[in-house]
């Protein structure tokens, strides 16, 4: 499981009609196959000053690439997140002791030390 999450902040008003346009073009990333768990967030610490954020589960690695490779997300990062985010960072997360693209490797005979 990959867990991906940014947080941003737009360079429109907070509460203004065009924040509210873009997390509803954002949710188009929803309906991209393999998103689990679509959720949009509001930043609530004063720690920082990001005000918004993204956050959405993929079963591994093939599906996260599929998502950063399908149109709808690329369409959205070039129509709406290039011009209208004014700062951001991305993190993505797994399970300590996992990574996305763990499998488990045969036993080879012969190769014991």
């Amino acid at each position: 499981m990959i867990r991906h999450t940014v947080v941003f902040r737009l360079r429109h008003a907070r509460y203004s009609e065009e924040e509210k346009a873009f997390l509803e073009a954002a949710k188009v990333l929803a309906a991209i196959p393999g998103v689990e768990r679509f959720e949009q967030l509001k930043q609530v610490s004063p720690k920082n000053d990001f005000t918004l954020g993204f956050s959405m589960e993929f079963h591994d690695q093939v599906a996260y690439q599929a998502y950063n490779d399908h149109p709808d997300h690329a369409a959205f990062v070039r129509d709406r997140w290039v011009p209208e985010v004014e700062a951001f960072m991305e993190i993505d997360y797994v399970p300590l002791g996992r990574h996305p693209v763990e499998r488990p490797r045969p036993a080879r005979p012969g190769l014991a030390r």
